[in-house]
C-alpha cells in the first residue's frame, strides 16, 4: 500500500496549496479519500484525473469536497474528448441529503456507504467511526493485505479514536490546533490530542495533518512528540508512506 498526501490545509489552502485530499495506491488500485480545495491540480502530479477508480469522502464540509465538482467537470470533459462514457463511484454518507445528491453527475455516482459495515473497494477494506463534529463525519480505517491506515477526518479528542486506530502502521490526525488549545467546539484536535492517540493506539507512523494557517507549525511535532515517541511527519505536499511489505 502507497498513501500520498495531496491536500493537507484546515480550512482553505495555502498559496499553492490544497485542502484535505490523500490518495491510496495499492495492485494498480487507486483511490482518493476526500477530495479539497485545490486538489485535483495536485492530484496531477500524481495520476491523471481519469486513472481514478473510486472517491470516498469523510464529510461534506467544502475543505473535504469542493473539488469534487471540478473533478466532475474533468470526468465529463476526458470522456468527451476520448468518446467514452465511463462512470466514477464516489462513496459519501447519506445523512446529508444535500451532499450525497451532489455526488451524482452524469459521469460520477454517488454511491452510500454504511458506516455499520465494513465497504470492500478493490483491494481495500474500509471500515467506520463516527467522529466529534459539527456535521456526520467519519474516520476511516483503510485495510490491505499489505498494510493499515487509518484517518480521522475532522474531529475532537474522544478515547475511541485510539482503539479504533489500534496496531495502525499510518495514523492521519486532524491537527488544526496547538497543545493547550480547545478545539472541541469546531471540532478538531490539538498537537497534543494527536500524539495522545497515536501512543495509546501503539501505531508506527503519525501524520500531523489538516494543519492550520496561524503559529509555528513545526511546533506541533514537537507537543506530538512529547507524548507520542514513534515517527512523526507534519504533512507536506506529496509526502508518501509505504507499507514495509510494497
Amino acid at each position: 500500500m502507497q498513501v500520498t498526501a495531496i491536500g493537507y490545509w484546515g480550512g482553505y489552502p495555502a498559496v499553492n496549496g490544497a485542502t484535505s485530499c490523500y490518495l491510496f495506491e495499492e495492485e494498480g488500485y487507486n483511490l482518493l479519500v476526500d477530495c479539497g480545495s485545490g486538489a485535483l491540480s495536485k492530484l496531477q502530479k500524481k495520476i491523471g484525473v481519469k486513472d481514478l477508480d473510486a472517491v470516498i469522502l469523510s464529510h461534506y464540509h467544502k475543505d473535504h469536497t469542493a473539488d469534487v465538482g471540478v473533478l466532475q467537470y474533468a470526468w465529463l470533459v476526458q470522456n468527451s474528448i476520448t468518446d467514452s462514457s465511463d462512470v466514477l463511484p464516489i462513496f459519501g454518507h447519506a445523512q446529508d441529503e444535500g451532499g450525497f445528491q451532489s455526488l451524482t453527475h452524469q459521469f460520477t455516482e454517488g454511491v452510500a456507504y454504511d458506516p455499520d459495515e465494513a465497504l470492500q473497494l478493490g483491494p481495500f477494506t474500509i471500515e467506520f467511526l463516527q467522529t466529534r463534529h459539527p456535521v456526520p463525519c467519519y474516520a476511516l480505517k483503510i485495510c490491505s493485505s499489505t498494510g493499515e491506515v487509518v484517518y480521522t477526518a475532522d474531529t475532537s479528542y474522544f478515547e475511541e479514536l485510539s482503539a479504533f486506530a489500534g496496531g495502525a502502521d499510518l495514523l492521519i490526525t486532524d491537527t488544526n490546533f496547538y497543545k493547550g488549545m480547545d478545539g472541541s467546539g469546531p471540532g478538531h484536535m490539538t498537537s497534543e490530542e494527536a500524539g495522545t492517540i497515536a501512543a495509546d493506539a501503539g501505531v508506527n507512523t503519525l501524520w500531523l495533518s489538516h494543519l492550520p494557517h496561524f503559529g509555528e507549525r513545526n511546533l506541533l511535532l514537537q507537543e506530538a512528540a512529547d507524548v507520542f515517541h514513534g515517527h512523526i511527519e507534519l504533512a507536506e505536499e506529496e509526502l508518501t508512506w509505504k507499507s514495509n511489505a510494497e
